[in-house]
């Protein structure tokens, strides 16, 4: 289960009651899916920073693992309780979610995703994320241009089934590397021939480097490796290099975080997709500070942006460099 940090458990003993909590500092909470994901961790460093600045009280909670329900609506009910009139939340299930998040709106609390959208997309207020889609297509386009022309053996590590982030950065590759691919709304893993082994990864390094070790079995001979993040790209890079075959595979990845875009450098990672956790977390504070102080909410998408990142351009490709990478790196605009 999940529980919440000592600051968390002070807030919600501040924040008893409604009336309280109105009467006091705007109180935000924010859920991640983990604590240990550095993605995660810049977030919360993010939501941390604005909330000191604008003089607002933020209740933090992470689950266990990806996938970890349970503790996120233990969570959302504990900073309900607290006195939270905003939450900003990582769906760690985009479905199993959505009663929770209902029952906090019907309270009328605003409810905004970050990162990952709800299946719905609307079950939440608003969403501020990368286009997960756009970032697949860059890294597709990045893996074709870099295999120059040599039939493709792919293998994608994946987040796990179902998970719209997942599916949209799997679907967005196979569109950015020429393959037929279903579109951004759909959830569901697009196939291909060329695709010679898909794997899920839950986005940690160790499954990574597991899955690819298993896909290297069915799959010796393979050129090109995508990731759903860059913790499963350097366990990727792990189970090729214990094969001797680090040198002969070109690995893409979603994220840009500092360590990943170091992988960049080090040619560990082709290329990635450089996403902002940090903006997005710091918008969502800004606009429940915004909603506490007016009762105005914020609606629909909010694209923060996303950048490739690769240590050498390519033709017909556009990218910035590690150097740019590394000041850029999960902070910036």
């Amino acid at each position: 289960m999940l529980k919440l940090t000592s600051a968390a458990l002070c807030a919600a003993a501040l924040f008893t009651t409604g009336a309280m909590a109105q009467s006091g500092p705007p109180v935000i909470g924010l859920i991640t899916k983990t604590e240990t994901n550095p993605f995660f961790v810049k977030m919360k460093e993010g939501a941390e920073a604005e909330a000191k600045a604008k003089g607002a009280k933020l209740l933090s909670g992470a689950g266990k693992t990806d996938g970890d329900n349970a503790g996120q609506v233990t969570a959302m009910e504990n900073m309900i309780a607290a006195g939270a009139k905003t939450i900003l939340i990582t769906p760690s299930d985009s479905k199993a979610i959505v009663p929770a998040i209902k029952k906090a709106r019907d309270k009328g609390v605003m409810v905004i995703a970050l990162d990952s959208p709800t299946d719905p997309v609307d079950a939440t207020d608003a969403l501020f994320a990368t286009d997960n889609y756009k970032a697949g297509v860059l890294i597709g386009e990045y893996a074709k241009a870099a295999l120059g022309g040599k039939p493709a053996k792919i293998v994608t590590l994946d987040l796990f089934p179902g998970h719209p982030v997942g599916a949209q950065r799997h679907n967005g590759f196979m569109k950015g590397f020429g393959l037929p691919a279903p579109d951004a709304k759909s959830n569901e893993l697009g196939k291909d021939a060329a695709i010679v082994c898909m794997a899920d990864s839950f986005g940690d390094r160790a499954k990574g480097q597991t899955a690819m070790e298993n896909c290297l079995q069915k799959a010796p001979d393979v050129n090109v490796v995508y990731t759903i993040n860059e913790p499963a790209a350097a366990g990727a890079y792990n189970a090729l290099k214990k094969a001797g075959k680090e040198k002969g595979v070109i690995i893409v990845s979603v994220d840009g975080g500092c360590a990943g875009i170091k992988d960049v450098g080090a040619g560990v990672i082709a290329a990635t997709s450089q996403q902002y956790p940090l903006k997005m977390a710091s918008m969502g504070v800004a606009a429940g500070i915004d909603y506490a102080k007016t009762g105005k909410k914020v609606s629909g998408y909010t694209d923060t942006g996303v950048t490739l990142i690769a240590a050498k351009a390519l033709p017909g490709v556009d990218s910035k460099d590690v150097k740019t990478g590394t000041e850029l790196c999960w902070g910036a605009k």
